[in-house]
């Protein structure tokens, strides 16, 4: 039994006994409490609905609780349920309902944790999305990790989810990238508004080496255009090195000359929201709680950025996207109230079809120091960077670990080391920790078999680890609706930490020679079925998190 079914056999006894005293049922009842309490005394599961639902039934607490625990206790997963305090009800579970899980989470095999909660919904989740002008850099390294989890988080309960990447490979900071090019290629100056770094020297480079006599003839143009594709290369090169791969890569050129900018600002027109000021054509964003109204077009007849989103964004609803979500950083708080508003210009509901997700910066630390570690890019660290310096699971895993609005200090030393003081090593030995177990049962010749009686898998720590499998689909669940898939991670330390302590205390394989006391070989068969099931949900967290599962290490 899993934590979600133990809530719902709770609600169906809330429903039931509200029913036998004449009263409605239904969603308006609050939603049931369930946790799992420190001290074992206190059960399996403690839950505080009847301290909840008292004074709607018009009873006490614990006349309510008492009344429950007599419905609960008739399910045969129940071993014990006992009011405790002012109302609160303690459920123990049957060793059989715990054990049974193990069976269960194999059957599954990698559907286990999976629901169909968003089934029907078509996302379109925008991520990192970094001007090709650079390499990628570290905090874009984060959103990476964390969008591509997202939607690893979002597919796992049902929806239909698209990733995309916007290349913004027009207006002027490309104007700008390609000058620093030319002029990097002539031997000249870093141009007022360019890029600098060895990166510039190394497309430019390139550039002239596969077009020879273009930099001589000033051909901005042409450095624009295979700048450009070169720098888009590099970005996906980087980004497929941390394994991020995406569905879709949007250049927003293609808006221009479609002419959808033009079609974007007619369709605002005819909604009634253009205005013209000062030789410019204006949107009034400030109708829809914008701080200001924003410019469509300047007085010199060009498209502002604006225009290009109000196209964008167009272009992504006539995709069939439902909701467009965009994982920002912290430095673009102002753009979600302009972007809000011009979905609401366009007629839709924000909070329905728009969601902007903003993360804090990230830093990387070596002996308590502040670590600058590129030299190509100049200043800046660069996804290349940390995933050189520590790999592309521990940076996937570092990046993703903690809340989207928290800062992230990476410390390139934890993550590194080869111990169980580095969180991603930790799970992931505990997993390779099960796959040797396995094998040597192989090679023991003792084989799972079909089926085991869950009702052997009653040791503490075996009921420990049980009712951490049983909260996964929950986790999953909860990590996807709250856009937080920092709690997978933290979720898999625990559960690492419950397989460890399970092994430590609980002896799977007969020793050779045999000793008394070695399990006898039904104990065995049970727990080299709940040491499976405990190895499949790690590697489905783990693969939640886009982080290898090895099998030695």
């Amino acid at each position: 039994m899993t934590t979600a079914q133990l809530a719902d056999a709770i609600s169906a006894a809330v429903a039931a006994e509200l029913t036998s005293r004449g009263l409605p049922s239904g969603p308006a009842l609050p939603a049931t409490w369930l946790e799992r309490p420190r001290n074992l005394e206190h059960g399996d599961y403690a839950s505080n609905v009847a301290l909840q639902l008292a004074s709607a039934v018009g009873t006490s607490p614990r006349e309510l609780a008492a009344a429950l625990a007599a419905r609960l206790g008739a399910d045969p997963a129940v071993a014990d349920v006992r009011v405790a305090g002012p109302g609160f009800l303690n459920i123990r579970l049957t060793a059989a309902a715990l054990g049974g899980l193990a069976g269960t989470i194999v059957a599954a095999g990698t559907g286990y944790g999976q629901t169909r909660a968003s089934a029907g919904t078509r996302i379109n989740l925008e991520f990192v999305s970094a001007n090709p002008t650079g390499p990628v850099t570290l905090a874009h390294a984060r959103w990476a990790a964390v969008g591509d989890a997202l939607a690893r988080l979002l597919r796992a309960t049902g929806a239909n989810v698209v990733t995309e990447y916007y290349f913004n490979d027009a207006g002027a900071q490309i104007d700008n990238f390609a000058a620093s090019l030319l002029a990097a290629a002539r031997g000249e100056p870093v141009p007022p508004g360019g890029y600098r770094g060895a990166y510039i020297a190394e497309i430019a480079a390139a550039v002239a080496g596969r077009y020879p006599g273009a930099a001589a003839a000033g051909d901005v143009a042409l450095f624009r255009q295979a700048g450009v594709a070169l720098m888009a290369d590099e970005i996906q090169s980087s980004l497929a090195g941390l394994g991020v791969h995406f569905d879709v890569y949007f250049s927003e050129r293609t808006l221009h000359e479609k002419d959808e900018l033009a079609a974007a600002l007619t369709r605002l027109d005819e909604l009634g929201h253009v205005y013209r000021a000062d030789g410019a054509v204006w949107a009034a964003t400030t109708a829809f709680g914008d701080d200001k109204d924003r410019v469509l077009r300047r007085s010199n007849g060009t498209y502002s950025y604006f225009a290009a989103d109000c196209a964008y964004y167009l272009d992504k609803r006539s995709r069939g996207f439902g909701k467009v979500m965009i994982v920002l950083g912290a430095d673009h708080h102002g753009y979600a109230g302009r972007i809000r508003a011009m979905a609401a210009c366009f007629g839709d509901d924000p909070d329905v079809t728009l969601e902007i997700l903003i993360g804090q910066l990230v830093s990387l630390q070596r002996d308590g120091r502040p670590v600058r570690l590129s030299k190509r890019a100049g200043e800046v660290i660069t996804l290349a960077d940390i995933v050189s310096a520590i790999g592309a699971d521990a940076a996937r895993y570092a990046l993703a670990r903690y809340a989207l609005d928290s800062p992230v200090e990476v410390d390139l030393d934890l993550w590194a080391r080869r111990s169980s003081d580095n969180p991603v090593f930790y799970v992931q030995y505990a997993h390779a920790r099960i796959c040797a177990l396995l094998r040597a049962a192989t090679e023991g010749g003792h084989d799972r078999g079909a089926g085991y009686d869950p009702a052997l898998l009653s040791h503490e720590r075996e009921r420990d680890l049980l009712k951490d499998l049983g909260d996964f689909p929950a986790v999953v669940a909860g990590a996807a609706e709250l856009r937080a898939p920092h709690r997978v991670a933290r979720y898999l330390e625990q559960l690492a930490g419950s397989y460890h302590r399970f092994y430590d205390a609980c002896r799977v394989l007969p020793r050779s020679p045999a000793a008394d006391d070695d399990p006898a070989p039904e104990v065995t068969r049970a727990r080299l079925w709940l040491a499976e099931a405990t190895r499949i949900v790690l590697a489905v967290g783990l693969g939640l998190l886009g982080v290898s599962a090895p099998e030695r290490m």
